[in-house]
């Protein structure tokens, strides 16, 4: 197996897609050897991923693991199971709670050098945090800060990452960015070829060939957006556009490396439609099944007051979405088993990457609370995306039930689609970290459970299968899941790198032109009231 160390794992995205890449005779081809996360929450995940791994093939994993996630037994229960001894103290030995940059150097250096065992060709991945690159990140910290932001050290994480390619120089790399990046400055010049220029040439006699995964090895590249990796254009059910850099360092044989294969979108329907149907829950008041109905009612009545044109639609909606389904009276749980009328639609792909039979059910899949004013937005965008097929923006909510924010009337109101629908029929907006602070973003297309994604959801539009468990409270679960590299896209990036270190020869094609649509939110001309 090829070593993988893993530098800014977050929960695992990334190790896991290498993790699960099994060759035609079912062997496994990447060891992660080593991960490294600051976040104590992300670090439990990752641990405990990598104890499920460390039984070697999902079939050998004990049932204990599943009673742990249906919540029968404590992680303590199933960690400190003397059966498990071994694989526990694999997971110890994998994951480590450490911040780059804080944690000394020389233990980092110890922890990897015992890891790697000298053994080449290995492999380094991940993502340096990427806050100060994204667009909105640094347009809110510049407009409250613009020192406090120039001064911050994030924007030079990568050097830690450099660091490492320095002291131990890994056959390949793989560092992952939001897309951000690529129109960064500090200090008046622009850091994405600050990081190019880095990488390219990390020290003295040591030197990287940086390629795209979606451009062969002969083709100069002159843009850097042929950089950007577009998830939806590779079979996953979300509009994530990502940096992704593949360095090959200089004395590996010249063999072209293998694109990324270009695969039809799945859609939010398709990813999720499976799942069992929720209702929200209901916050500052009383949460019963019977409030829940009222939000249906008291919708009605604000619109009929305040804006009878649009009832007339919102009562079709509704109409058409519950002769569906029954109106849900759970709000989920930790556990729930799984009806076996459950939806079938999804890829056989994506299916079999999700799904594990022997879960018999799906977890974390429990619906958020909210005040009853954002559930009566919640519906009313659900039954105007599910008429329109687009979410709505802020001006073309009802004034009656506009949030009561002192911009909210401004021409120059930021963020008009601060509530927005995941379409049923397309794929879904990029799931991001704000997900853990509300789910404004984030609307079920359904307008009969009237709510924000659950954890479960949100996992399986970044496609972390269905026993990936995510520790810590539920905001933390979704801060992870936000923060993480899709795994069934990581596998797919496994695959090109184990091709690449295998020798094998390929004929790089190049891929077909992303729709025109890869780069917008697939909005489409709103309705004329």
């Amino acid at each position: 197996m090829i070593p993988v160390i893993d530098l800014f794992s977050g929960p695992g995205g990334l190790a896991e897609g290498f993790g699960a890449l099994r060759d035609s005779s079912e062997e496994t081809l990447f060891d992660i050897r080593a991960s490294f996360e600051k976040e104590s929450v992300a670090h439990r995940t990752l641990s405990l991923r990598a104890f499920y791994r460390a039984f070697g093939h999902p079939s050998d994993v004990p049932g204990a693991y599943y009673d742990y996630l249906r919540g029968k037994i404590s992680r303590e229960d199933l960690l400190g199971n003397p059966r498990f001894l071994a694989q526990a103290n694999r997971a110890k030995e994998e994951a480590h709670c450490h911040e780059l940059g804080v944690t000394p150097a020389d233990e980092i250096d110890q922890k990897i050098s015992r890891a790697l065992k000298g053994d080449e060709p290995w492999v380094l991945i991940g993502g340096p945090p990427c806050q100060v690159y994204s667009v909105v990140g640094r347009s809110r910290w510049r407009r409250e800060n613009v020192e406090k932001f120039e001064n911050d050290h994030r924007h030079f994480l990568y050097k830690e990452y450099l660091r490492i390619i320095q002291q131990f120089q890994p056959a390949i790399f793989v560092m992952e960015n939001v897309r951000g990046v690529l129109s960064s400055t500090h200090g008046g010049s622009p850091i994405f070829q600050r990081i190019l220029d880095d990488l390219s040439n990390p020290s003295p006699g040591l030197r990287y060939e940086i390629r795209s995964f979606n451009h062969p090895s002969d083709v100069e590249i002159t843009d850097p957006m042929d950089f950007v990796v577009r998830a939806e254009n590779h079979g996953l059910p979300q509009a994530r556009h990502r940096v992704m850099l593949l360095g090959v360092r200089e004395d590996m044989p010249a063999t072209p490396h293998r694109l990324l294969s270009i695969k039809p979108s799945v859609s939010v329907k398709e990813a999720i439609e499976d799942l069992p149907a929720l209702r929200s829950m209901i916050s500052r008041g009383k949460d019963s099944l019977d409030s829940w109905k009222n939000i249906f009612d008291e919708l009605q009545d604000i619109l009929e007051k305040t804006a009878p044109d649009r009832s007339e639609f919102v009562q079709q909606q509704l109409t058409s979405s519950l002769a569906g389904w029954s109106i849900p009276t759970s709000a989920g749980s930790r556990y729930i088993r799984l009806p076996d009328t459950s939806p079938k639609r999804m890829p056989a792909e994506m299916a079999e990457w999700l799904h594990d039979e022997r879960l018999e059910g799906c977890i974390q899949h429990e619906a958020r609370s909210h005040m009853k004013s954002d559930l009566h937005r919640y519906l009313y965008a659900a039954c105007y995306a599910r008429r329109f097929n687009v979410s709505p923006k802020v001006d073309e909510f009802p004034v009656s039930l506009l949030p009561e924010h002192l911009n909210v009337h401004s021409e120059q109101v930021p963020f008009r689609d601060r509530f927005r629908v995941q379409l049923a029929d397309q794929p879904s907006t990029t799931v991001v970290s704000h997900i853990s602070k509300d789910g404004h973003y984030y609307i079920h297309y359904d307008p009969a459970q009237c709510r924000s994604l659950t954890v479960r959801e949100a996992a399986r539009l970044q496609t972390f299968p269905d026993n990936y468990f995510f520790e810590g409270n539920r905001t933390q679960q979704y801060w992870q899941v936000g923060n993480a590299v899709p795994p069934f896209l990581a596998r797919q990036v496994a695959s090109v790198v184990a091709d690449l270190l295998q020798g094998k020869e390929q004929v790089a094609k190049q891929p077909e032109e992303a729709s025109s649509e890869a780069d917008a939110d697939f909005v489409t001309e709103s309705p004329v009231w």
